[in-house]
């Protein structure tokens, strides 16, 4: 049996680098920075990391509040998200029962949590908020997306730290291969920028502390590198079988053809230095599509900042790429958007599928001194035109837990 074509008809995002999908893409090809100090309010405590990436325009500029008090920035940043990308479809008359969702995070909301708790120990139980629960659980972004579209084919949320929103896509594009659905808005989210998070990951020597220069810190394959920048945000896209889409006369961005998916089975926080588990994801995904490796122009890698991680994937592409790797131009967008953890991998899908619309891959900032190790060859500091014709484009993710999950990208063709 034929599988259905699956393909990217809308995208939406809010992201340090924008409050829309246009503003993030038009910044990153700039190789602007989304990292900026945090206001002085935001400690009770003395912390040895004083910066994120918040997101550019806030939630309070574009939602109602009485909307907001009901849902965690979480949710909201889902919202905005699904609303910005369901519009670039075409808002698609579709039948509900045919109709999905898979957004996920990786932590849910933990902002509200906190503050709840907070609220519980200075003024009571009674003034803790009735929609605690909907607003905390981690499954809140993707069932608030559902509700507003009246999604009947199923609403899902993986959860697998940072490689979820990727994890996320490669979920929603099953769904269309094996029928389930003709229509999946999928994608993932995050917030957390608080102090007890940033406390926490501090703690395990996973940010970076360069307080005194912020924009500079996220710097993903520099000798220098010593940890990433915590961003928020999210990520949503619009996907849907090939035959559906044109029926309707959709406009087609590029199309999804494959993943693959492994885990360590090493450590979990640290990823196996020996990169087997991504290697094996690359080729998984590769042969789940049907690609050929020399059609493999581009890769938008996970490349957190951190020094272990970024040379136990460069390792793994080098080796999983084969000996002439020089026609595939590396990514590391992080070093712009900072990690939104749980949303990062719809980011870079989103990247990944406008570098194949456009034709054009986005820079790495940063890289001042590249680690000598690294032997992928990485974009930086402006953006590289891709090649014409049909071309293909990988999106790597991977999260605590020894989670790695490689998406495959296609330019479309008829």
């Amino acid at each position: 049996m034929t599988r259905p074509r699956v393909v990217v008809t809308g995208l939406g995002a809010t992201t340090p680098l924008g409050g829309d999908v246009p503003t993030t893409w038009t910044n990153a090809l700039a190789g602007k920075s989304g990292v900026h100090a945090l206001p002085d309010e935001a400690w009770t405590h003395e912390s040895t990391v004083k910066f994120a990436a918040r997101v550019a325009v806030d939630p309070s500029e574009v939602m109602e509040r009485v909307e907001m008090r009901r849902l965690d920035r979480s949710e909201q940043f889902a919202l905005i998200a699904a609303r910005e990308a369901w519009k670039d479809a075409g808002a698609p008359d579709v039948d509900k029962e045919r109709l999905g969702v898979v957004i996920a995070s990786g932590i849910g909301g933990v902002i509200t949590v906190l503050d709840q708790y907070d609220i519980l120990k200075a003024k009571g139980p009674r003034s803790v908020s009735p929609h605690t629960v909907p607003m905390l659980m981690p499954n809140g972004p993707s069932a608030n997306v559902g509700l507003e579209l009246g999604a009947k084919a199923g609403v899902h949320t993986p959860v697998s730290a940072c490689a979820s929103g990727a994890e996320a896509v490669g979920y929603a594009m099953e769904m269309i291969r094996t029928g389930r659905a003709d229509i999946v808005v999928t994608g993932g989210v995050e917030a957390c920028i608080h102090e007890l998070p940033i406390a926490a990951f501090a703690s395990m020597k996973a940010l970076s502390t360069r307080n005194d220069a912020p924009q500079k810190a996220s710097r993903p394959y520099d000798k220098d590198r010593d940890g990433f920048v915590l961003g928020e945000g999210g990520g949503v896209i619009v996907i849907e079988s090939l035959e559906h889409a044109q029926k309707r006369g959709a406009k087609i961005y590029a199309e999804i053809v494959g993943q693959g998916l492994t885990s360590d089975g090493y450590h979990i926080a640290a990823p196996d230095p020996s990169g087997s588990g991504v290697n094996r994801a690359v080729k998984f995904a590769l042969e789940d599509s049907g690609v050929k490796l020399s059609e493999v122009v581009h890769i938008n890698a996970h490349a957190t900042s951190t020094p272990a991680g970024d040379i136990a994937e460069a390792n793994a592409l080098a080796a999983a790429l084969g000996s002439d790797i020089s026609h595939v131009a590396v990514s590391a967008t992080k070093s712009m958007t900072g990690h939104l953890l749980g949303g990062a991998g719809a980011i870079e899908t989103i990247f990944c599928v406008l570098a194949l619309y456009h034709r054009k891959a986005p820079p790495t900032i940063n890289i001042e001194n590249l680690d000598p190790e690294v032997k992928i060859d990485v974009v930086r500091d402006v953006p590289r035109d891709l090649p014409a014709g049909p071309i293909v484009a990988l999106n790597d993710s991977f999260g605590f837990g020894g989670h790695n999950v490689v998406l495959v990208f296609r330019s479309f063709q008829e």
